[in-house]
Formats: C-alpha cells, sequence, structure tokens
C-alpha cells in the first residue's frame, strides 16, 4: 500500500489545517460561549482529528518516507502544530535539487 510521500503530506496538511480550525472553535465555545452541547460535539470530532493525523504519520515512517520523530512530534504537541512544522521541515527534504538553487 505504498502511495507517494508527497500525496500522504498532503493529506497531512489537509487534515492538519481543519483540526487547527477545530481547535479553535473548540476554544471558542468551551471558553467564550461555555456551550457544553457545543464542546461535546466539536471535542470528539477534534479528537479524530489528531488520532488522523498520527495515523497518518505512523504510516509514512512505516513505509520509510520519513524517520519516527514525526510521529513523535505530531503526538507530543497535541496533532496539529507538529504535524504542520513536520510538513514544512519535510517539504523542504523531497524538494528536488533543481527548485533548491
Amino acid at each position: 500500500m505504498t502511495t507517494d510521500p508527497r500525496r500522504l503530506l498532503d493529506v497531512i496538511r489537509v487534515v492538519g489545517i481543519a483540526d487547527v480550525l477545530l481547535l479553535v472553535v473548540l476554544l471558542y465555545v468551551a471558553w467564550v460561549d461555555r456551550s457544553d452541547a457545543a464542546v461535546s460535539v466539536i471535542g470528539p470530532i477534534h479528537g479524530l482529528g489528531f488520532v488522523a493525523l498520527l495515523f497518518l504519520t505512523v504510516r509514512g515512517a512505516a513505509e520509510r518516507f520519513w524517520g519516527w520523530w514525526f510521529p513523535a512530534v505530531v503526538l507530543v504537541t497535541g496533532g496539529p502544530i507538529g504535524s504542520l512544522v513536520g510538513d514544512v521541515v519535510l517539504r523542504r527534504r523531497l524538494r528536488p535539487a533543481s527548485e533548491a538553487a
């Protein structure tokens, strides 16, 4: 089930951005709006985004697209921030030499 590392990074980027947006909404409804009903819906969706990010980064590490540092960073940072930082680092490494110059 090997894919292109760039394609997998594209999926990770989309899920990471969506999860950051969900985090912002979750913080708003938890601290400003104080809506327990909204938190009980948005919280698990945000949690699924974290699990998806972790799964995708572990999958890429298992396929040897990148090292195990990427899933570790996603786990330690709580998901979206680590995935977006790792995305930037990996895209720089994957850039062809002709584009780098």
